[in-house]
């Protein structure tokens, strides 16, 4: 046929082309995932298009038309079109189409009333199984009350789930009850799990305290495995800052006996959420602040200053050791223990608020360390920071050295030596 007989007629050029979502927008070939900043993942797939080209307009107009829903399905539901040929549309490869834009919002749509889909079939399934549930913690046996803990935990780690079990407050009594009563270290740590998810909203936090979850949780401190230390005192931690009532009933369950002996432990990530505790409870009180005390507190809270330079466990340590300061009989314990040495070490660091807490509390010491040794290094640290602009921070200095110079023949000798060097040295 020649070339002049086939006038009028099609000449069709295939040829295959791939395009990522990540360039086009439209799915493409291997799967690959892709992750929001709120943390929705999605799928991705590689599609195969084919590209036609017609002489005649009308009948290339004919065949997009024919092809409009395919490309518009391939952009919301690409899992419904692997293997097929899609006609495309782009001419420009540097600018998407319409249907192109329309992927990724589309695909991100399908993933939320999937979210929404599931999240109701989570509440349903929780609340329908919460009776059962409930009756299998209370059971006698205990490998019945250890698979049912289990069962409990995966049901609070996800949210609906999570909100269906603690409206149920027979279902949270249970759970605190088979803490109590368990001495099986894996149901320990599941029911010990369960009451930590259930902390992180309101309604499960007034829950754990109206079913007596504190002196269970207290409890638990003294448990010989980390994960379950771990999941106690976050609890508490979230009771005690979010609970009314809370500090009360930690305290009657003698709760600050349990966690001073805590300082001793070796995580600072676990440590800062115990001297936060401990701060929270002595806090405007003095009978908590003498069982810190009677318990080795400011030991422990002076060997924390001293060995550790994680600053946000410094910064809670310092809190309670501010708090302890003005309490007449943990003031000259802290001071023996070393607590003026170890708190000057974090005057002068890059934590501002680290600083100011400390030179708090060397100032609320400083009245009953002036028969202190060892103390040249802070003096000359001290003396230092008189040329600070900052008011706080001068008056602080200005009433540590008041208070440690006063009747302390030694230490104005050599308070007047360290000023006169630096009145020669700086004019």
């Amino acid at each position: 046929m020649q070339m002049g007989e086939r006038e009028g007629v099609v000449k069709v050029t295939e040829w295959q082309k791939t395009y990522y979502a990540g360039d086009s927008g439209i799915q493409s070939g291997a799967t690959t995932v892709r992750s929001d900043d709120d943390g929705t993942e999605y799928s991705t797939k590689k599609y195969t298009f084919t590209t036609t080209v017609a002489e005649n307009p009308a009948d290339l107009e004919s065949q997009y038309t024919m092809t409009r829903a395919q490309r518009v399905r391939a952009a919301m539901f690409p899992e419904t079109m692997e293997g097929k040929t899609i006609l495309s549309t782009q001419l420009d490869s540097s600018q998407q189409t319409n249907v192109q834009r329309l992927a990724e919002p589309s695909q991100l749509l399908k993933t939320a009333i999937i979210h929404l889909i599931n999240y109701q079939d989570d509440a349903e399934l929780a609340t329908r199984a919460v009776p059962e549930l409930t009756k299998l913690l209370n059971d006698d046996d205990q490998v019945v009350v250890n698979k049912a803990a289990q069962i409990v935990n995966q049901l609070t780690r996800k949210e609906a789930s999570r909100r269906a079990l603690m409206q149920s407050p027979q279902m949270v009594a249970a759970v605190v009850r088979a803490m109590q009563n368990t001495s099986d270290m894996e149901t320990a740590r599941a029911t010990a799990s369960i009451l930590h998810n259930l902390s992180h909203q309101r309604e499960g936090l007034l829950a754990i305290f109206k079913s007596g979850g504190i002196p269970a949780l207290v409890r638990m401190l003294s448990s010989p495995m980390e994960s379950v230390l771990f999941y106690a005192i976050t609890t508490l931690h979230n009771l005690l800052l979010h609970q009314e009532g809370a500090k009360m009933a930690v305290r009657l369950a003698d709760g600050l006996q349990r966690m001073v002996p805590l300082l001793k432990k070796s995580n600072p990530k676990f440590l800062a959420i115990t001297t936060d505790c401990l701060q929270l409870l002595s806090y405007g009180n003095q009978e908590s602040k003498l069982i810190i005390l009677a318990n080795g507190g400011p030991e422990g809270l002076v060997q924390i200053m001293r060995n550790y330079n994680y600053e946000k466990l410094l910064w809670t340590t310092s809190r309670v050791l501010k708090v302890l300061s003005v309490c007449p009989s943990n003031k000259p314990a802290i001071v023996e223990a070393g607590g003026m040495q170890a708190l000057g070490k974090h005057v002068t660091g890059s934590s501002q608020r680290l600083s100011q807490n400390c030179l708090w509390t060397l100032r609320n010491l400083s009245d009953a360390a002036t028969k202190q040794d060892g103390l040249d290094g802070l003096l000359q640290v001290l003396i230092g920071l008189l040329s600070t602009d900052d008011v706080n921070m001068l008056a602080c200095v200005t009433g540590i050295l008041s208070n440690l110079t006063c009747n302390n023949a030694l230490i104005i000798i050599f308070y007047f030596y360290i000023t006169f060097h630096l009145h020669v040295k700086f004019g």
